[in-house]
């Protein structure tokens, strides 16, 4: 299913990771103690700047700080559209 939205300069679109809803050693973590995700997969991405182009690309997955972008919810999907500038690294 193709999004309809162009994000502009240096702008990302992310669809973010889902939230843990399980400890490593297999404790169930309950809705109001689950953190906020902070790895997501780039959904769209605008041209960059004139004189900054985009690095990253639809499809890369990427660690962005936890205060980072707006939410966004389209077609009952949940999304996160920052500037590039908010992503930390591309895992």
């Amino acid at each position: 299913m193709a999004l309809n939205i162009k994000p502009l300069a240096d702008r990302v679109l992310i669809e973010p990771a889902a939230a843990e809803t399980k400890t490593a050693s297999g404790i169930i973590i309950p809705d109001n103690a689950k953190e906020k995700p902070q790895k997501g997969t780039v959904v769209a991405a605008g041209p960059g700047t004139k004189d900054e182009p985009i690095t990253v690309k639809v499809g890369d997955t990427v660690l962005y700080g936890k205060y980072a972008g707006t939410e966004l919810k389209l077609e009952g999907t949940d999304y996160l559209m920052m500037r590039e500038s908010d992503i930390l690294a591309i895992v």
